[in-house]
């Protein structure tokens, strides 16, 4: 039986995780880590004292764990870095094994959209690129087995 005195508590949640890698970011992601911040704080400004205590709580751990990325984020600005070889906050163009091609931009963890070709630094994808210059051919490590890649060229996203 709930106690009805357990409505006005708020509620404990585990906090999201952090990831342990550094938390590299584009000038674009961490303007949107900010911009989340700032609505979260806003947010949990407006909410109000009848607010339901589980919301709250939401809120506050999403707000911390923002926070925390924004404490560990490590901007790296693409503009200032050479084309000769794929870098963080770049595109690079592949051509796969079947010689179909797609673009693909390497950014933060929290940037990472894989349908539109925006990866994670950290994935095994990224690994792959990274540091290749164009006319390189890397080989992608898949759990479907390995792919070969040709780098087309490189470019600032």
């Amino acid at each position: 039986m709930k106690d009805s005195d357990d409505a006005a508590r708020p509620e404990v949640l585990p906090e999201r995780p952090q990831s342990p890698r550094p938390n590299y970011v584009t000038p674009a992601g961490l303007q949107r880590l900010r911009l989340q911040a700032a609505d979260l704080a806003a947010r949990l400004r407006s909410i109000g004292p009848a607010a339901d205590p589980h919301e709250l709580a939401l809120l506050r751990r999403d707000l911390r764990w923002v926070e925390g990325r924004l404490q560990r984020a490590i901007l790296v600005d693409p503009a200032v870095q050479a084309l000769d070889r794929v870098r963080f906050g770049m595109t690079v163009d592949v051509r796969h094994e079947d010689r179909s091609t797609e673009a693909l931009t390497i950014v933060g963890e929290d940037e990472a959209e894989p349908g539109t070709g925006r990866i994670s630094w950290s994935s095994p994808l990224a690994e792959a690129l990274l540091d290749a210059e164009p006319g390189d051919e890397v080989v992608w490590q898949r759990p479907a087995g390995k792919t070969r890649l040709e780098i087309m060229g490189v470019r600032r996203a």
